[in-house]
């Protein structure tokens, strides 16, 4: 983008364009292309990017910027800048390029259309992937071409040139790549408008799923006929509205998914991503506190459950003891062990997966209070899951010890049975001395 034009932009952005409830013009890369001929006799196609204006007004307004190219968007059915939601149109994405019918001569169907009539497409995006949208622009020159020419040689456009054009069809999605729970109920969105009542149409839905390509719904207005779901048919007919539903996201739910939208010669279409992420469940094969007595040895296990897709990362770090849990100013970082071995991937059924970690740990009384931590990192986590133990290790219990408590308790069972016999006796003596 030339220099002169960022700095119009910027003066133009404060005074303008957040006074309007509306975006009055964006600054735009045009596509153009030249298709030629190559020594092979195969035809070629260069592009060459160039500064534009998207302009919005009446036919015959004067250029926001006459230093550069303006494609002035006129009113129709179809407004575009109804579909600019939320950021600043400085940041946003323009792109227009040409369109080629390939040969067909077919009047458009609204007023003011011209069988030589010239067709852009102009591409808007959020940068932060929150709506999509292309526009169909059709341009009637104020000439009809002296001859028919070939459908791949396009009229020049001049650095200053100003096109006035309107929309006549536009295809619009929230957004082009989700990411998405298992188990969640989704709606790709696709929804396209005309300029002109009762068009007719064929809309379709397909997948692309590990490769293979899947027929997931279509829909011809002119014939009536539809095949597969997901899509209301009563949004369809009257608003356009070519959203697909899926009820209950699984791993094969992933993958590329195409809405496809054909209204006359035009044929649209909008490439949506689906991505499936499952945070992992975390748990210790141990509580908040583990007793052991010195010299004694423990496995540990930190168990990641459930988690999708593939790579998760796993550590254990120690910290010493009588520094509280969690991290404050001043205190000793924790520290990474290097003992720690972990499992093989395990496969769940429905296509999420489990890993392991876990060390062996022999108690001495010097790590009493010592406070181990497994920390979990998955791409599904904004923030690493942790999850930790406190050890508490006693001293071993001496021979001695095992020694009296067991004549003690051979000295208390010799007690409670001799008492038991002498009650015995001594009542058998009570029996024989009372009278018949």
């Amino acid at each position: 983008m030339g220099v002169f034009l960022k700095l119009f932009i910027c003066m133009y952005l404060f005074g303008v364009i957040c006074s309007e409830e509306q975006v009055p013009w964006l600054a735009c890369t045009f596509i153009d292309e030249r298709v030629f001929l190559n020594k092979e006799g195969h035809r070629e196609t260069e592009l060459h990017p160039r500064d534009a204006l998207l302009q919005f007004g009446p036919a015959g307004g004067p250029p926001v910027n006459p230093h550069t190219i303006t494609f002035l968007i006129t009113a129709s059915r179809v407004d575009l800048r109804s579909y600019i939601v939320g950021g600043s149109p400085d940041h946003l994405e323009c792109e227009i390029r040409r369109y080629s019918m390939r040969g067909i001569q077919r009047l458009w169907p609204s007023k003011g259309a011209m069988p030589y009539d010239l067709w852009f497409t102009c591409t808007i995006k959020h940068p932060e992937d929150s709506f999509t949208f292309t526009g169909y622009l059709r341009h009637t020159p104020s000439q009809p071409p002296s001859s028919m020419e070939d459908y791949d040689s396009f009229p020049p456009v001049g650095d200053r040139e100003l096109i006035t054009a309107s929309a006549s069809m536009v295809l619009h999605t929230g957004s082009v790549a989700l990411k998405v729970g298992l188990r969640s109920q989704q709606k790709l969105q696709c929804q396209f408008a005309v300029d002109h009542k009762g068009p007719k149409f064929k809309v379709g839905w397909r997948a692309q799923i590990k490769g293979d390509w899947v027929e997931l719904y279509s829909h011809d207005s002119h014939s009536g006929v539809t095949r597969g779901s997901g899509v209301s048919q009563k949004g369809l007919l009257s608003t356009g509205d070519a959203t697909l539903s899926i009820p209950f996201v699984k791993i094969s739910s992933e993958g590329k998914y195409v809405c496809s939208v054909s209204v006359g010669q035009l044929d649209a279409s909008l490439d949506l991503a689906l991505h499936v992420f499952e945070p992992p469940s975390v748990s210790l094969n141990v509580g908040p506190e583990l007793a052991l007595q010195a010299g004694a040895e423990q496995k540990v296990v930190c168990e990641a459950e459930g988690y999708y897709p593939l790579d998760v990362e796993m550590e254990w770090y120690q910290e010493p003891p009588g520094e509280p849990a969690g991290y404050r100013a001043g205190a000793p970082l924790p520290t990474k062990l290097n003992n720690v071995l972990l499992s093989s991937h395990r496969h769940n059924r429905e296509g999420t997966f489990t890993l392991s970690a876990f060390f062996y740990y022999r108690a001495a009384l010097l790590d009493t209070g010592r406070r181990f931590t497994c920390r979990v990192m998955h791409r599904s986590l904004r923030t690493p899951v942790r999850i930790g133990f406190t050890l508490l290790v006693h001293e071993p219990t001496s021979w001695r010890f095992y020694l009296a408590v067991g004549s003690t308790l051979v000295i208390f069972l010799i007690f409670i049975f001799r008492m038991l016999r002498y009650l015995y006796t001594a009542r058998q003596e009570s029996r024989k001395s009372k009278p018949y």
